[in-house]
């Protein structure tokens, strides 16, 4: 049983990275960026909930890692973007 949920979240998991693909490729302006980063967002949310093993976690340990990887994400974008205001 937990075989067949693994093939499912593979499968999910390409068919995202095929979207992705092919939302790159068209030309639609500068909403792309925004579905390429919500599909990236999904894809990074069933890797950690499945193949992580967070979805069977205690609540305690989510309620300290989503707030350290949210902050670890605003520094990565803080910086980027201050990298990019500079150029």
């Amino acid at each position: 049983m937990a075989l067949a949920r693994y093939i499912w979240i593979w499968v999910a998991l390409l068919v995202l990275t095929a979207i992705t693909v092919t939302t790159a490729g068209l030309n639609i302006g500068r909403i792309a960026i925004v579905v390429v980063l919500a599909i990236a967002a999904g894809k990074s949310t069933l890797v950690l909930l499945y193949f992580m093993h967070l979805a069977t976690e205690k609540r305690v340990l989510l309620k300290i890692l989503v707030p350290i990887a949210i902050t670890v994400l605003a520094i990565f974008i803080g910086l980027t973007y201050t990298d990019v205001l500079t150029r």
